[in-house]
């Protein structure tokens, strides 16, 4: 029998390569939670082909907020010094009034990084898939592959692709995102994402502490909207507004900063800087939805993972962290069930759609108190945040955190 080191769960173990090697996976998707998910089964001496149906890396988001739970997951899978040199240094968040410019609350992040023991880290989405990308192979990565099919024949699942081409394995997973065909296999019938009433507008600028300081997440708060900005590496600032309004709005690209001009004329000055330096044409905007949970994630050897199973708003910045819990669960799953797929499958499942369920519905109800649903409870919120010290915002990000495969 011969073995070879493995990650284990915090400590080294013996993996059997005879029990482990000649199990195949096919991940459909190069997103975060699918490049995760290749390197946590490689790890185990897993078979891997990737498949990604774009023609390259070109990420939707301008940056994600990498929780501690999130981190925890990167630095398990080997990635603890390529995630601290990505990450921008958040030491305080702080609430400002949309309108007076005025600071409604201010508050260090250290008791927040002292309860779970990891610092957080916001990441521009594209270098963190990258990272994730090289980490596993580049060129290994099958680019320009669109799934068309997925079935199972009990001893071997498939892939056919649009080009006429096809791949089997042991196990299919479907990293396919919020539109996931793999999930309208595993399901039995499509499902329709629930617009969450708003839309985000993101995107990247060189910090300017005019805007907010440096190493701090600024938060402009009023009208049922929110301005944002976060520290990233390089010198830059991740940002984004949110603008309740109808689904299916007409609009131009490249048109964003006028856009936003009109929309939030009466702003801080804070806002009008950030308005000035953000480039229109690489401004993203995205209408935001999400999927109720549900709790059927695996059909005979085929899963979902990541926004194929849970895609959710951005609120509470767990959707990405989710993906890489899933990814590191479903690593847990093969080391306890290494000749049995169902069974590895089976524990993956059980792991895990509890606790991203909870997320999805945690985010909606987040969602609803900012975005004005019940004005009430908005300014209410907003009232709070006059007399906040941190402690319940805190409790309120530590509860999101912890209760995953590393928490």
């Amino acid at each position: 029998m011969t073995t070879t080191l493995g990650p284990g769960r915090g400590v080294a173990v013996l993996v059997d390569e005879e029990a482990v090697v000649r199990v195949k996976a096919v991940i459909v998707g190069a997103g975060m939670g699918g490049m995760s998910a290749a390197i946590a089964l490689k790890q185990l001496g897993i078979e891997v082909e990737v498949y990604e149906q774009v023609t390259e890396n070109k990420p939707v988001g301008a940056a994600i907020s990498v929780w501690s739970n999130g981190v925890k997951c990167l630095n398990h899978l080997g990635l603890e010094k390529e995630t601290a040199e990505l990450g921008g240094i958040v030491d305080s968040m702080s609430y400002v009034d949309a309108f007076t410019g005025e600071t409604m609350c201010r508050f260090s992040m250290q008791p927040l990084i002292d309860e779970v023991g990891q610092r957080p880290y916001p990441i521009a989405r594209a270098e963190l898939q990258l990272m994730l990308m090289n980490a596993y192979g580049f060129d290994d990565i099958h680019f320009g592959k669109k799934v068309v099919a997925v079935h199972d024949d009990g001893d071997r699942a498939t892939v056919e692709f649009a080009d006429g081409t096809s791949d089997s394995g042991d196990l299919v997973i479907g990293a396919d995102g919020a539109r996931s065909l793999t999930r309208e296999y595993v399901l039995g019938h499509p499902v329709e994402r629930r617009y969450a009433g708003y839309v985000n507008f993101n995107g990247l600028v060189e910090v300017d502490e005019r805007i907010g300081p440096a190493t701090e997440w600024t938060t402009y708060v009023g009208d049922s909207r929110r301005v944002s900005v976060m520290p990233v590496a390089g010198n830059r600032f991740y940002f984004f507004f949110d603008v309740p309004m109808p689904e299916g709005v007409p609009f131009e690209r490249g048109t964003a900063r006028e856009f936003l001009a009109a929309e939030f004329a009466d702003w801080a000055a804070g806002v009008q800087t950030l308005i000035d330096k953000l480039d229109p044409a690489t401004t993203n905007r995205v209408e935001i939805c999400d999927l109720d949970p549900f709790h059927t994630w695996v059909k005979g050897r085929v899963a979902v993972l990541g926004d194929a199973a849970h895609n959710t708003t951005p609120d509470i910045g767990q959707g990405g962290c989710s993906a890489m819990e899933d990814a590191v669960a479903l690593q847990f799953a093969f080391e306890d069930n290494p000749d049995d797929v169902s069974a590895a499958l089976a524990a993956y499942q059980a792991a895990r759609t509890e606790r991203a369920g909870d997320l999805v519905l945690r985010a909606r109800k987040r969602c609803d108190v900012t975005h004005g649903k019940d004005p009430e409870k908005t300014a209410a919120w907003y009232d709070e945040l006059r007399h906040e010290d941190g402690t319940t915002i805190i409790r309120g990000i530590v509860g999101n955190i912890i209760g995953g495969p590393l928490t």
